[in-house]
């Protein structure tokens, strides 16, 4: 505890929020269990019962502002530091009985239900610190190695993959919606309303002629002009809404997407390669990184609706160059992982692969083997002869499978 001995003493402002919490020495004084969510660990607080009302910062949940001194704690606590609080500047409590997140390990399954609570899980909070750095650094990895960023576009009428499995962005259904809402609390105009405005309109206009015939006052000629005004505008709305049907537009048997928003069919985009290939071609090495959507009717962690994905394009290179290229991401982004998240990556390996830390230093520091489809089939197929048994056969021309690549 040495390297934390220039702590002591100093004082500190902290906020966050109590993981657990407990009252000790006949309630003079609560230990609590502080995070902010910068990092796994929990600051632990002393809290004295002549601070504040001890019950209401016991309490798992409660977000509270401390201020006080930093101290090492007695040799033989796995605490490395603590803080002795003298002042609560802040107290949001919660009711036990009602907070959903207990001290006790929850499934992923429960917090689906606890949307806007579980970031403050261990488990959540971890890998939102992974995802970021992660983020991070691949932005890091793309800059440092001379390439530029390109933002393409979400939405698109570009199916680059080619298989169709898009999610639609369209404001027909929800246009309809409205129109058909609307049409029932205030009917479209019948033809006889429509003859009937129609008339109204002659009939004004008969009278301004005939005021202009007979040199009628100005001001006797204005008002009726003013009133054919009227007429007519009231005209052109009962024909506007005497032409709205309900549900979608069609036209030639189809949706008229002519009425949509882009004026055509759109999507959520399944990649920014077709876009990110066009300025490859103008200012070389670039790289795309964001959502992406497929709307494929698979749900399994492989195939996931909404994803972000990195998608690099280099002009003047070759295979091995685009080899080189993926290798040294995926090593980059691996020592990233020991380097800025370690603490966070050892929650992974004790609650759910105790392996994760192994692979990481492995793939960081070991060359990628390669070999060529054809290797890669004869080896497979040597692998069949053995007596391996693979869903799909094996045999040169096809794509190679899940399970064939796994096959080690």
């Amino acid at each position: 505890m040495a390297e934390l001995d220039w702590l002591a003493s100093e004082s500190a402002l902290v906020g966050g929020w109590v993981k657990t919490g407990r009252e000790q020495g006949k309630d003079s004084f609560a230990f609590l269990e502080l995070n902010d969510g910068s990092c796994p660990a929990n600051l632990q607080v002393i809290v004295d019962a002549g601070v504040a009302d001890l019950s209401t910062l016991v309490q798992t949940g409660t977000c509270v502002s401390v201020e006080g001194l930093l101290k090492v704690p007695p040799e033989g606590t796995k605490q490395k530091i603590e803080l002795r609080v003298e002042r609560v500047l802040h107290v949001a409590p919660t009711d036990p009985a009602r907070y959903p997140i207990p001290k006790t390990k929850l499934s992923l399954e429960f917090l689906r239900d606890h949307i806007h609570l579980r970031p403050r899980t261990n488990t959540i909070s971890a890998v939102a610190r992974i995802r970021n750095a992660l983020a991070f650094a691949t932005h890091s990895f793309f800059q440092e190695h001379g390439f530029l960023y390109i933002h393409t576009p979400i939405i698109t009428t570009s199916d680059c993959e080619g298989a169709g499995e898009m999610f639609q962005v369209t404001t027909l259904i929800s246009e309809a919606d409205k129109r058909d809402k609307e049409l029932i609390q205030n009917p479209p105009p019948t033809e006889a309303d429509v003859e009937a405005a129609k008339l109204t309109v002659k009939e004004k206009g008969e009278i301004v002629a005939k005021l202009k015939t007979a040199k009628a006052t100005r001001e006797d000629i204005s008002a009726s002009v003013a009133q054919l005004k009227i007429a007519k505008e009231n005209l052109s709305s009962l024909e506007e809404r005497a032409k709205l049907k309900p549900g979608i537009p069609i036209k030639d048997g189809k949706m008229d997407y002519g009425q949509d928003f882009f004026s055509r069919q759109a999507f959520l985009t399944v990649s920014g390669q077709l876009q990110v290939e066009t300025y490859a071609c103008a200012v070389s090495s670039v790289y795309t990184f964001g959502p992406t959507f497929r709307a494929e009717h698979s749900h399994t962690s492989r195939h996931l609706a909404e994803f972000w994905m990195v998608e690099p394009e280099i002009a003047f290179a070759d295979l091995q160059d685009d080899m080189n290229c993926a290798e040294a991401y995926v090593k980059y982004m691996c020592q990233w992982l020991l380097d800025k998240c370690f603490d966070d990556m050892e929650l992974m390996a004790k609650l759910y692969d105790k392996g994760c830390i192994d692979r990481l230093r492995m793939v960081s520091s070991t060359p990628f083997e390669r070999i060529s489809y054809t290797e890669a089939v004869r080896l497979l197929e040597e692998s069949v002869r053995g007596g391996k048994e693979f869903e799909k056969n094996v045999e040169w021309g096809i794509d190679l499978a899940s399970e064939h690549e796994w096959y080690a």
